[in-house]
């Protein structure tokens, strides 16, 4: 079957970004034997055009458009970023009466509210190779494709729950032949995004992945992943993003890797999110020989009590000493504070700021309010607490405040922000 793949996104939050994930789904389409054209609308004039030119050229049989971002997560100014997505729906509609399919991480949060408010016939929630895959066989053999794990239909929503990929290593990561640069990123330095492991225990109170890559840790094999950053360097791209959750859990695993980079001596510099636990000097040497020159450090807050409200299985004491060991070898270091959770007060935010502030890290990243996400602990405490109740469409962006911060919050985070000027909202 000929497959036009659209990867929607246009937001630049930190990073212009990659479509790995389709990139990923493409690769195991063509593995199974279709034929498969990936439209990346990233920066691109008129994106109406593109897509009218990409579907009079190959014609597709089945349309899959990704969906990555919802919204910015900015409580103070959200911006809601579903309606060019829904043009792109509007444009495909207008040139093909190819089946619509919807997927993606933003997608996969909110199947059945993002179905509805896009407007395409189909919506994979969940990891897309394998579904997709069941789904293109099912309509080519003109069974019942509701039978596909994970699929929502309008109205009638899923039939059978998403199913996780167990063994990641039966479908190729993407390669340099499954990326296409847009021309105004020429000169630019790309950060290549990697993910070489999907799911995540950790359960904190507010976070998504879960619903998005499920509980389940599952891990490629190392080999494999440091065989696809060869053919990237080989190809001119030294630059590594890896996107895993928890790039140090377990930490056996990421010592592998590690050790598997250093052995092939492919001369790359990388960037990765560690969870600041079990993390020990062996696996932060190991990551700096391997090439990690900048590490996410996402511990939320300075304060004991809101890190037990958050789900969070460190304290105050494990960041600090991680930071100092990544320091000591030489690993630029961006922290993360989050404010507004259960429990929060004038006393938290300023023992977080203080904690933070002693650390002198190279980076902080600030936020105010939580993003509530269905299916969280933080989404029942908004229910209990009367912020949201039963009808409220979450795919809207709604947030978690805890009472009695503002207007005082903002003014506090503003001062901070403009006495440090390394320090971002």
């Amino acid at each position: 079957m000929r497959v036009l793949l659209i990867s929607s996104n246009t937001e630049q939050f930190t990073m212009p970004v990659l479509p790995m994930g389709l990139a990923g789904v493409a690769a195991a389409l063509k593995k199974a034997g279709h034929e498969v054209s990936l439209l990346n609308l990233m920066i691109q004039d008129d994106s109406h055009q593109l897509i009218k030119e990409a579907i009079q050229d190959f014609k597709p049989e089945l349309i899959g458009i990704s969906v990555r971002n919802i919204d910015d997560q900015s409580r103070e100014n959200p911006r809601f970023l579903l309606e060019p997505v829904r043009e792109v729906v509007t444009s495909c509609r207008a040139f093909s009466a190819a089946p619509i399919v919807l997927g993606g991480a933003g997608y996969t949060i909110f199947p059945r509210s993002a179905l509805h408010y896009l407007g395409a016939d189909l919506g994979i929630r969940g990891e897309g190779e394998q579904a997709l895959i069941r789904l293109i066989d099912r309509l080519q053999r003109h069974a019942d494709i509701t039978e596909v794990p994970g699929l929502f239909v309008p109205r009638r929503g899923a039939k059978k729950p998403a199913e996780a990929i167990k063994n990641l290593d039966e479908f190729p990561l993407p390669g340099p032949e499954h990326i296409s640069i847009p021309p105004t990123w020429k000169g630019q330095q790309i950060w290549v995004p990697l993910q070489t492991r999907r799911g995540c225990p950790m359960q904190c109170s507010y976070c998504s992945t879960p619903a998005i890559e499920g509980k389940m840790l599952r891990r490629r094999t190392p080999d494999l992943v440091v065989e696809a950053i060869s053919r990237f360097v080989a190809a001119g791209f030294p630059h590594f993003y890896f996107v895993d959750n928890t790039f140090n859990l377990p930490p056996a695993y990421a010592k592998e890797l590690c050790d598997r980079l250093i052995a092939r001596h492919l001369d790359i510099k990388w960037r990765c999110i560690l969870y600041p636990w079990k993390v020990d000097e062996e696996l932060v040497e190991k990551m700096a020989r391997a090439g990690c020159i900048e590490v996410a450090l996402g511990f939320e807050s300075g304060s004991p009590k809101i890190l037990r409200s958050l789900g969070k299985k460190f304290l105050p004491k494990e960041v600090r000493r991680i930071a100092e060991l990544l320091h000591k070898y030489g690993i630029q270091r961006m922290g993360f504070l989050m404010f507004g959770a259960p429990g929060e007060t004038q006393d938290t935010v300023l023992e977080s700021l203080a904690f933070a502030d002693s650390l002198n890290l190279e980076a902080m990243k600030i936020t105010t309010g939580i993003r509530i996400y269905p299916d969280t602990l933080l989404a029942q405490t908004a229910l209990q607490e009367g912020v949201i109740t039963p009808a409220t469409n979450l795919l809207f962006p709604t947030f978690y405040l805890a009472p009695g911060l503002e207007p005082w919050l903002s003014e506090t985070v503003a001062s901070w922000l403009q006495s440090h000027p390394h320090w971002h909202g």
